[in-house]
């Protein structure tokens, strides 16, 4: 028979909240209700119309104190639907040789597994009637996936969240193939720019000095050459690449290139987009400047794409209380944490920037990372492990 904890898990992973038009109404339908089941204040914050932030209250028995944030995001990555061997909408719950289940579904690893993990954990902890010392709040938030600006971004601008008083907070991770916990205590700047470049247009059959093309292959070929240094110096160090240490340096890659008007006219000008995902070890600032400068050596434009904050580091230090709480319970699990800078971004970046120590962590071990992968799966033997890591966590985080 099916556990209801799997049930409602299932639940949530129907609910199509994919983009680009994710379902926030049915899905803040869906938390209400689990809201109201367990016992817990129920909250909506719309910073941007049709873009609800959810936020759940278990207050505690002293509430002056710094509360604890839940943090998780509703919205999933959009899906190529010929690829999956089952619908990725339908949570199909499929067993497996050992006597377990994997349940597919897009956002079973990326992230509701640990907004569920969240609900069912409090939801134990109610019925043994265990109270916090100081509040906890789940925050469910929109649109992480495409960046959070109108999502947590916004959020912690709002009197409601002040009003939280937060202290510290939990976000996501990834999974680990190996036997142990990804505990993440910062991550990269996501930096992606736009260089223009303009040049002598004539006949394709001609050789043209000062193309625009040329200009953008030198300003490419000098990010591509600092991309081969970066990679050499984790070679160097540890022997691979892995999700452990990429976080240590700044990637690069060209993934937009635009230009063109007809195969036998040589363009006037040419554009190309670049993710770079910049370590916390440089500053964003100077990393800028000298993309700049490239800009300015070629006589090219420079954009950037968007706002870039260093989102900092979280101590993980044993002067963080809250960081050895995380460290005893894991160790008491007979588990351990890999430490790590988190490879790409998540909403702890605009949590840390606020002022709020957040560690993104996955309960999710000994299981393929399919993140934003065909065929996402969970099974039904971690999703309870995940419960029973958090039921013990939330508590004793509550506690400190």
């Amino acid at each position: 028979m099916e556990p209801a904890s799997i049930a409602r898990f299932r639940e949530y992973l129907r609910i199509e909240t994919v983009h680009p038009k994710p379902d926030y109404e049915n899905c803040t339908k869906f938390l209400e209700r689990q809201a109201k089941e367990i016992g817990l204040e129920f909250n909506v914050v719309e910073c941007v119309p049709g873009k609800p932030t959810v936020i759940m209250t278990w207050k505690g028995t002293d509430p002056t104190l710094q509360s604890i944030i839940l943090n998780s995001h509703t919205d999933v990555v959009p899906v190529f639907e010929e690829f999956w061997d089952y619908p990725p909408f339908s949570a199909e719950r499929v067993p497996t040789d050992d006597g377990d289940f994997k349940i597919y579904a897009r956002g079973t690893q990326d992230m509701k597994i640990v907004g569920s993990c969240y609900l069912e954990a409090i939801r134990n902890l109610k019925a043994a009637g265990k109270t916090p010392t100081r509040n906890v709040y789940l925050t469910f938030v929109p649109d992480e996936e495409i960046g959070g600006t109108d999502g947590m971004k916004q959020f912690l601008k709002t009197d409601f969240f002040k009003n939280m008083n937060a202290g510290f907070a939990l976000d996501e991770g990834i999974a680990n193939t190996g036997p142990d916990l990804y505990a993440f205590y910062a991550e990269r700047v996501k930096n992606q720019v736009k260089f223009t470049t303009h040049g002598t247009t004539g006949h394709g059959s001609q050789f043209i000095k000062d193309t625009a093309i040329s200009k953008l292959m030198a300003i490419g070929n000098e990010l591509l050459a600092y991309r081969d240094v970066e990679e050499a110096k984790l070679i160097s160090q540890y022997g691979e690449v892995t999700q452990e240490n990429l976080g240590e340096v700044t990637t690069v890659n060209m993934n937009i290139v635009n230009g063109g008007v007809q195969v036998n006219v040589v363009p006037e000008s040419f554009s190309a987009v670049f993710d770079i995902r910049v370590t916390p070890h440089q500053n964003i600032t100077e990393f800028n400047d000298w993309l700049k400068s490239i800009a300015a050596k070629h006589d090219a434009e420079f954009e950037n794409l968007h706002d870039m904050q260093n989102g900092g580091f979280t101590d993980i230090s044993s002067e963080n209380k809250y960081w050895g709480v995380i460290s005893d319970v894991v160790n008491s699990m007979g588990l351990k944490t890999i430490n790590a800078i988190f490879p790409a971004a998540t909403d702890s970046r605009y949590l840390r920037m606020a002022g709020i120590p957040a560690i993104g962590i996955s309960p999710l071990r000994n299981l393929p990372v399919l993140l934003h992968v065909h065929n996402e799966y969970v099974t039904e033997s971690q999703f309870m492990e995940g419960i029973d890591f958090y039921t013990d966590l939330i508590i004793k985080l509550s506690q400190v």
